[in-house]
């Protein structure tokens, strides 16, 4: 397993689900997702953010729609809450860490 698979992905994945989680309406398109995994310190291209949010889709932890080409609105579950906040695991997603 490599890195990006291991270490980077998974904590991708936690990231696009908190800037979601204090989104206004819970949504984001993946050109403002992009921006804000950007703002803190993750590297990763829009067409990354839009693969991601459809593996986080597939894991129903977020629901997309596509309104026009090579731009997806995500929207996060109630499933998806509660893995960013801690209060369930998803294999593949990083588990955040505790708050002190």
């Amino acid at each position: 397993m490599s890195y990006l698979e291991e270490a980077f992905l998974p904590h991708l994945r936690l990231s696009l689900l908190r800037v979601l989680a204090v989104a206004p309406g819970y949504a984001a398109n993946s050109s403002i997702l992009c921006q804000a995994v950007g703002d803190l310190g993750l590297t990763a291209s829009r067409s990354m953010v839009r693969g991601e949010l459809a593996w986080l889709a597939d894991a129903r932890l977020v629901t997309t729609r596509e309104p026009m080409a090579d731009l997806v609105v995500a929207t996060i579950t109630e499933r998806g809450l509660d893995v960013q906040a801690g209060l369930s695991t998803y294999p593949g997603v990083q588990r955040p860490a505790p708050k002190v």
